[in-house]
């Protein structure tokens, strides 16, 4: 098999594969260029000077000289070297291929002027020459077949037709296993030559499919760095207005409580607050790519755990005509409770969504060093080639409308990130028409764990919608400090402040907001809380402005943060800045409730 340029019309990978293999054949050849020469000019020598001696024969002088010149000739011509171009490989291929034929040609004169004189000795050792150095040659030049044939064949004929020539019988057997030997050896030089081939067209391809496997996971990379990009954007910018709709709308409805007016403006906030657990569910999934969740393992007693989940989901089973069952099983884990709480929230949400006869089961079961716990539906199943995509984010199963009711296909997308994320493995069982069966498997609380925790239940921390938040009984703040660059939310957020008997001041920049605090503590009047935008006008950091202005003239006016970011590095810097933090869009209670809690860390 030999690697010959590719035709013009040949495909042009298998152009350039090919010019790859042959540089690599050509740089195997040219390796041992230049002692190779310098050895064979002293064998020349050395092998000349043998004969002459033995034979006395001018004539030989006259091929060691030839052979000599054309020695040196080799070692000073121009050579290959690395730093050849790869379009220049088949050039040098054919020039290495001329000069090794030449010498061998040179060489193919000598067995004549050695072989009539009929000694047998010397002739032996002609052959024994010859054929050591067809054998070494050949090994070094396998890459390269025209230079393999170039030099093995002229000098190798040469000897054989020189034995033929004599006619008699001994010298017929040496030239019949001559050319035996040449035969043999070109066999096994083509069959090395294949396969150098392969094995170097083998790891070029190997390299390829790896360059481009490389491309495919950098695109991969690219293409999840920009979806995150998107989301940030997207998400930040649908929560501006839903902000100010959500604080507008809190305002309104406390104007109008206890009026027939306030049925439409609690519809309205049923809306927005939906609307608002649907970025919420978005912006977990930034939490969990940003790392900014942490969890805090511990024992938790599963009845404790189940109890708030099934009242959340049993009004939605009722109201599907559904069979919720929650078995209490007496068992302890070792786990985060609110992050465990979530996981099994979505696949409850998940099986509800698509079961529309029959029930949802959960149930805990210790195996060993481990608990199982079991979300088993009677719903639609899922089609085993559907089965690996269940966990990407916004894809679900037979739902090409997009019906909202389904929810956003991100559920099992949280749940695989909190599996890994608390190390819990997640298993899923499906049959189509049948139903699904999630199994979570979580480490069993140890007997001292459980001493340690107490009798009193672990802490669930349910997650409730924030219109199910209640405010705190805590007093609010009497005066407040508002930092944000759009007008409608200055406007919203004082609106509802200030119909809470709160004095609500707005400014627009740090300056405005540094010069309200001067003129505060001049007044003896201080602000009790400073609330600030993450994103302000022109690209400033609303954190760096809000711990600068919190900490102004010596004060320590107590900050709140509140952004609509889903980007996880600016996630990750919040947290690490260790500052309390709301996502818009804010509902009314949870923004009191947390407004009156940094007030009284104070």
């Amino acid at each position: 098999m030999s690697v010959q340029p590719a035709a013009p019309n040949a495909p042009t990978a298998d152009h350039a594969l090919g010019q790859r293999v042959l540089r690599e054949h050509v740089a195997s050849v040219y390796s041992t260029y230049g002692i190779s020469t310098l050895t064979h000019m002293a064998f020349v020598v050395v092998f000349g000077s043998i004969i002459y001696s033995q034979l006395k024969d001018p004539s030989l002088l006259f091929w060691l000289a030839g052979l000599l010149m054309a020695d040196i000739y080799v070692f000073f011509t121009p050579r290959w070297t690395p730093s050849r171009p790869v379009r220049e490989s088949a050039y040098w291929a054919r020039k290495i291929s001329r000069v090794v034929t030449l010498v061998s040609m040179v060489t193919a004169v000598v067995p004549w002027l050695i072989v009539p004189h009929n000694n047998l000795p010397m002739t032996s050792l002609l052959m024994a020459v010859i054929v050591g150095s067809c054998a070494r040659a050949a090994q070094s030049l396998w890459p390269l077949k025209p230079a393999l044939f170039g030099y093995t064949m002229p000098m190798s004929l040469g000897m054989i037709t020189a034995l033929a020539w004599q006619g008699d019988g001994l010298h017929l057997f040496l030239a019949a296993a001559g050319a035996a030997y040449l035969l043999l050896t070109l066999y096994a030089g083509i069959g090395q030559h294949k396969l150098l081939t392969e094995s170097l067209m083998l790891r070029f391809e190997n390299e390829a499919l790896a360059a481009r496997l490389g491309e495919q996971i950098a695109a991969t990379e690219r293409a999840s760095e920009e979806k995150t990009r998107f989301l940030g954007t997207a998400s930040h910018d649908l929560r501006q207005p839903l902000h100010a709709i959500a604080l507008f709308g809190a305002a309104l409805e406390n104007e109008l409580r206890d009026r027939p007016e306030g049925r439409n403006a609690e519809r309205l906030m049923r809306a927005v607050n939906a609307l608002g657990a649907s970025l919420d569910t978005m912006l977990d999934v930034s939490r969990l790519d940003a790392g900014v969740i942490t969890p805090a393992p511990q024992p938790v007693q599963l009845d404790a755990l189940f109890l708030p989940l099934n009242h959340t989901f049993a009004a939605r089973a009722e109201q599907k005509e559904l069979q919720l069952r929650v078995r209490a099983s007496g068992l302890w884990v070792h786990s985060d409770p609110q992050l465990l709480h979530r996981m099994l929230s979505n696949l409850m949400d998940n099986a509800l969504k698509y079961t529309t006869r029959g029930g949802v089961t959960v149930t805990a079961r210790e195996r060993g060093e481990a608990v199982w716990i079991e979300v088993r539906d009677t719903g639609i199943g899922i089609p085993p080639e559907q089965s690996g995509r269940i966990f990407e984010e916004f894809y679900q199963i037979n739902n090409p409308g997009r019906d909202r009711s389904r929810g956003l296909g991100i559920g099992l997308s949280i749940v695989q990130r909190l599996s890994r994320l608390l190390g819990h493995p997640v298993q899923m069982h499906s049959r189509p028409g049948r139903g699904t069966h999630f199994r979570v498997v979580v480490p069993v609380a140890s007997a001292p764990e459980r001493a340690q925790a107490g009798l009193a239940p672990a802490s669930t921390n349910e997650v409730a919608s924030a219109g199910e938040r209640k405010v705190s009984t805590l007093a609010l703040p009497g005066r407040v400090l508002l930092l944000d660059d759009e007008l409608e939310i200055r406007e919203a957020m004082t609106g509802l402040l200030r119909s809470h008997a709160i004095d609500a001041h707005a400014v627009s920049d740090e300056a405005g907001a540094a010069a309200a605090l001067r003129q505060a503590t001049r007044e003896g009047r201080p602000f009790d809380l400073l609330l600030c935008d993450y994103r302000l006008a022109d690209g400033a950091d609303g954190l760096d402005a809000g711990l600068r202005l919190s900490q102004a003239d010596g004060a320590a006016t107590p900050l709140l943060l509140i952004t609509g970011e889903t980007s996880p590095d600016r996630l990750q810097r919040v947290r690490e800045s260790q500052v309390p933090v709301l996502f818009k869009p804010v509902v009314a209670d949870l923004l009191l409730q947390a407004m009156a809690e940094v007030a009284v860390a104070r």
